[in-house]
């Protein structure tokens, strides 16, 4: 005869599996975060920052599962137990009314500089740029060059000759370089709640969907605006914020095709009578003096005195132009001596 024992769970942890699909069920967006490398005092000042916005609890990985595929059961939501498989490390339940992007960008502006740690993969290249480093000549001199930093004393203090990368992106950090870097008060990365993934409506999000460049989203809406309203000018379509823009354009091209063809409007009037009397007297001009009355010769001495002025003032914007080339020429010709 098979006699099954029911293991015995205890009770703290029946109490925080409930306490945590409590939080899970109290907001529509919940996150998985990951806590481990936060210093307590920073891990405060965070929580001290989102109090307002989020709610947040650390627990075991073993309860955070348990309590994340029991309440997906309880509500019937299967998607919901699919977000235990991202948790990993010091991972904790964070709950929110915030859509998924802004808790992303929030916390992300929430984190702060650290110092790296020895055997900590590096999220970036870590460079030390040249300069000096403040402290006087000693052991650390040595210890600069040991890790590649090309340093030198100058004016009775240690100093870096030029920038250098001395950790990879992805690289392990050693005890050395971490030390090297601490004592020049480099802090390369930064500590915060890192989103694991996030669940909202159905849905599943992962840091990589969630990290937006928002320069490059608001460049390309206004591309794409610019480009949208081109299009609706070119094929006349009628949109509102086209609507201006084609009414002038048809003004212009009404008033053009009137002024060509000599309709007389009280827009075009001027601009048609300034054309005739423009061809009249240039029609005039071919005649001889004794055909003309004084209005005429006076105005045609007139319209002949402002063309003569501006075609001298034309010719003398080249000859200076010309002299400009010549002068330059010289001062060429004379660099050639020396």
């Amino acid at each position: 005869m098979e006699v099954k024992v029911k293991a015995h769970v205890a009770p703290w942890k029946i109490e925080e599996v409930k306490t945590l699909k409590g939080l899970i069920k109290s907001k529509p967006v919940v996150a998985i975060v990951d806590m481990m490398d936060v210093p307590a005092p920073q891990l405060q000042e965070i929580r001290a920052k989102i109090r307002d916005k989020v709610k947040l609890r650390m627990s075991r990985n073993t309860l955070i599962e348990r309590a994340l595929k029991e309440a997906a059961e309880e509500l019937n939501n299967p998607k919901l137990a699919e977000l235990a498989n991202y948790i990993e490390r010091g991972a904790a339940i964070l709950v929110t009314d915030m859509n998924p992007f802004k808790l992303y960008k929030m916390l992300e502006e929430n984190k702060s500089p650290a110092p790296v740690k020895a055997g900590q993969v590096a999220p970036c290249d870590i460079k030390v740029e040249k300069g000096s480093t403040g402290m006087p000549p000693g052991p650390f001199l040595s210890e600069l060059k040991r890790v590649g930093i090309p340093a030198a004393i100058e004016k009775g203090k240690i100093a870096i000759k030029e920038d250098k990368v001395v950790v990879k992106k992805g690289e392990v950090v050693s005890q050395e370089v971490a030390n090297v870097l601490n004592k020049l008060g480099i802090k390369p990365v930064k500590v915060g709640l890192n989103i694991l993934a996030v669940y909202e409506d159905g849905i599943i999000y992962t840091p990589e969907t969630l990290k937006v460049d928002e320069e490059k989203i608001k460049e390309d809406i206004q591309r794409a605006f610019q480009n949208a309203m081109n299009l609706a000018f070119n094929i006349a379509y009628p949109a509102k914020e086209v609507l201006p823009l084609l009414i002038q354009k048809a003004y212009m091209d009404a008033k053009a095709l009137a002024l060509e063809i000599g309709y007389v409007t009280k827009e075009t009037a001027g601009d048609i009578l300034a054309k005739a009397q423009a061809q009249a007297l240039a029609l005039a001009s071919k005649l001889p003096d004794e055909a003309l009355d004084d209005e005429i010769k006076a105005k045609l001495s007139s319209t002949q005195t402002s063309v003569e002025v501006k075609e001298e003032k034309k010719e003398k914007e080249e000859e200076k132009k010309e002299e400009e080339k010549k002068e330059d020429s010289g001062v060429a010709g004379l660099a050639l001596l020396f």
